[in-house]
């Protein structure tokens, strides 16, 4: 199935019901009186957290979502009929913004957790509402509220523990093969991977994490080069970053430049993102011998002034992948036990995760306005240089030139 982790759609609750205007009449009965009853209230749209999706490709062509509308009030009192809500499943971990506004209506990260973002219209009145002892034949109704609508914008996170960095053939999905059973495509060529993948390890009996797995990054990724930038919002969420180097790479490259990428691009996607707790991970060490994984683990280091846990491992041989994963499993409970004691921790980790949150979305909205702006043939701010051309008048013939800038 395709993973689709954006999208747009417009949602619109129902209209209330109309209030009915009637009168008894009924032989016998002189002054029956008013009998209209109310309308029935409009439909809400809801959208509701569904563990057993992990993508939004069913809003990628479907984008119009409509609640009932309430009945009408019929006579005898008869109260209209309620419009039937709308629920829309989604996966665990989508985030719901209002695209008008970008304001953020609500997170869904629980499975059955559940969000109205659309209410439906409240019902209209009846005559019967308006008898009183001085107007006992009333003529007035009133009619139902129309329901909210929105143009919502949909942003799937996948929820993970653990999120791997790294370099395109850094042996991030080998990785991933090797400590858990989820089976991502490994190959001896950059880009295999396409999407982000999950897997489940498990430590010891009653124990495990979910790790993520996400597109390589390239050098020019924070201007939107490569695939991996989109996806590095599915790292917003994670407790830990595991930074995967390759410690033999084909090139004859220095591993310490590979690692400096990483980090300079993840600093400039999100400053915020670049403090999360991170560990070096250096991987593919069954190709060197055991006097130079030493030198060069030593080099990164040094070349990287590297203060955090390294680890030294084979992904392909599952050489220290088991004591890596003991080590997250302790990381994570020592965590937890922290957050639960320490009030001011658990405040400095939520406002750490709500700048990442912030600085990706507002990094990717910027990716997305410049990439419109390419596409439309205009420029923003930060592309114009010293080499336009403000005073060409060779091309004024159809009169003066007139430059959109948009920042």
């Amino acid at each position: 199935m395709k993973f689709v982790d954006e999208v747009s759609i417009f949602v619109k609750a129902g209209d209330g019901g109309n209030g009915m205007m009637s009168f008894r009449r009924e032989k016998f009965i002189e002054k029956g009186g008013p009998n209209g009853g109310d309308g029935g209230d409009g439909g809400s749209v809801f959208m509701e957290a569904d563990e057993n999706l992990n993508t939004l490709v069913d809003y990628r062509y479907t984008r119009r979502f409509n609640a009932r509308n309430g009945e009408k009030g019929g006579s005898t009192e008869c109260t209209g009929a309620k419009g039937e809500d709308l629920i829309l499943p989604v996966p665990v971990g989508t985030t719901i913004i209002d695209a008008t506004t970008q304001e953020v209506i609500g997170d869904l990260t629980k499975p059955g957790q559940r969000l109205m973002v659309a209410q439906g219209g409240w019902h209209g009145l009846g005559n019967t509402r308006f008898k009183s002892s001085t107007n006992r034949a009333p003529r007035q109704t009133t009619p139902g509220k129309p329901g909210e609508q929105r143009d919502l914008k949909l942003e799937l996170k996948v929820l993970a523990d653990v999120g791997l960095l790294g370099l395109p053939n850094a042996g991030k999905s080998t990785f991933i093969r090797s400590v858990s059973a989820a089976k991502p495509k490994v190959a001896d060529y950059p880009f295999t991977t396409l999407v982000p993948n999950l897997g489940v390890v498990s430590v010891g009996r009653y124990k495990s994490f979910v790790i993520a797995d996400i597109p390589g990054l390239i050098e020019g990724a924070s201007e939107g080069a490569g695939l991996g930038i989109r996806f590095l919002k599915h790292l917003a969420r994670t407790r830990l970053l595991l930074h995967l180097v390759d410690m033999a790479p084909l090139d004859q490259s220095d591993p310490a430049d590979a690692a400096e990428v990483i980090i300079s691009e993840l600093e400039k996607f999100s400053p915020a993102l670049a403090e999360r707790e991170r560990w070096l991970v250096l991987n593919k060490c069954d190709q060197l011998l055991d006097d130079e994984r030493e030198e060069r683990m030593r080099a990164v280091v040094e070349r990287l002034d590297w203060k955090g846990p390294v680890f030294v491992i084979s992904a392909l041989e599952s050489e220290g992948t088991e004591a890596l994963s003991q080590a997250i499993m302790r990381y994570m409970d020592e965590r937890a036990i922290r957050i639960a004691e320490e009030p001011a921790f658990a405040e400095e980790l939520a406002e750490l995760d709500r700048r990442i949150e912030d600085e990706a979305r507002a990094r990717l909205q910027a990716l997305d306005d410049k990439r419109a702006l390419r596409k439309a043939g205009l420029k923003s701010v930060d592309d114009v240089g010293d080499d336009d051309d403000w005073d060409d008048f060779e091309d004024d013939e159809d009169g003066p030139e007139i430059i959109y800038v948009r920042d």
